[in-house]
């Protein structure tokens, strides 16, 4: 076990984790709202400029376009966040208030929907943002009422948190979270990486200077974007700091998301990836 403290200075007096040089882009898109990289190599863009789910390789190759706007179980209303394993895709399908989950190649698994209950409790509206645990507990950010919604690995409901009641973690404006491999929850809330055990106790808020615009953790890689700098950390440090990311002077404005895995890093921009290998010497 290792406790999550952070060691923050958005000042002049970052260390750098390590720099990066441009390799080259990948996919193109219409308006990318986010993306995921799994293990086995297969990188999911969901694109609410088109309503689509884009599957491609890390070499580029593009394997599978999926959706298109409309309500049904094969399409989305502004998929807002795309979350992924090995086996399972996850999809923030924001204006159709659902998170549905597909199977590795983007066939339709199942939903849960905002009108499957009558306790307030657990309706929800307007998901933004999703992910899931080691245990396989679904977590995801409602908008409308500002707060976390944890299910279980069936679609059963289990708690919300980060709302009204939450004191001091009572979440503002959360717009994206990840999940570390304690099953933590870290939530982005404007200017705050607001962590969460996993039976919804706030542990930690760090305040930082700057807005922040997304966040992703693999395994325990946890890199995080405003629109135009990445910072990242490992969590599984002592002491883990946020370190900012040199990208030898590449234009990297209007970033959407990044992500560290195989020493590689990939930007994800509204139109394309762009890829990053480990700066030599």
């Amino acid at each position: 076990m290792y406790k999550i403290i952070f060691t923050l200075a958005f000042i002049q007096s970052f260390v750098i984790a390590q720099s990066f040089e441009f390799s080259q882009s990948i996919g193109k898109f219409d308006r990318a709202s986010s993306f995921y990289i799994t293990a086995n190599g297969l990188i999911y863009v969901s694109d609410s400029g088109k309503d689509e789910i884009i599957m491609l390789d890390t070499l580029g190759t593009g394997l599978k376009t999926f959706g298109g706007y409309g309500w049904d179980e094969n399409s989305f209303d502004d998929p807002s966040d795309v979350f992924a394993d090995p086996l399972t895709i996850y999809i923030a399908d924001k204006n159709n208030n659902s998170i549905k989950r597909f199977d590795k190649n983007l066939n339709y698994l199942s939903s849960l929907n905002a009108g499957d209950n009558d306790n307030p409790e657990e309706q929800f509206r307007y998901p933004i943002s999703c992910a899931t645990s080691n245990q396989g507990d679904l977590y995801f950010i409602e908008s409308e009422n500002k707060r976390i919604m944890k299910f279980d690995i069936f679609g059963n409901f289990i708690m919300n948190f980060g709302g009204f009641d939450a004191g001091k973690y009572q979440l503002a404006n959360p717009t994206q979270l990840a999940i570390n491999s304690l099953n933590d929850i870290f939530v982005i809330d404007e200017n705050d990486i607001v962590v969460f055990d996993q039976y919804g106790n706030g542990t930690s808020r760090i305040n930082v200077a700057e807005s922040l615009y997304s966040i992703r953790i693999l395994f325990d890689q946890m890199v995080v974007c405003t629109r135009n700098e990445i910072y990242s950390s490992f969590l599984k440090l002592a002491d883990p700091k946020l370190n900012q990311i040199s990208l030898s002077e590449f234009d990297t404005t209007e970033i959407v998301s990044a992500i560290v895995i195989n020493n590689k890093l990939y930007v994800l921009t509204e139109k394309t990836i762009l890829v990053f290998n480990p700066k030599a010497g």
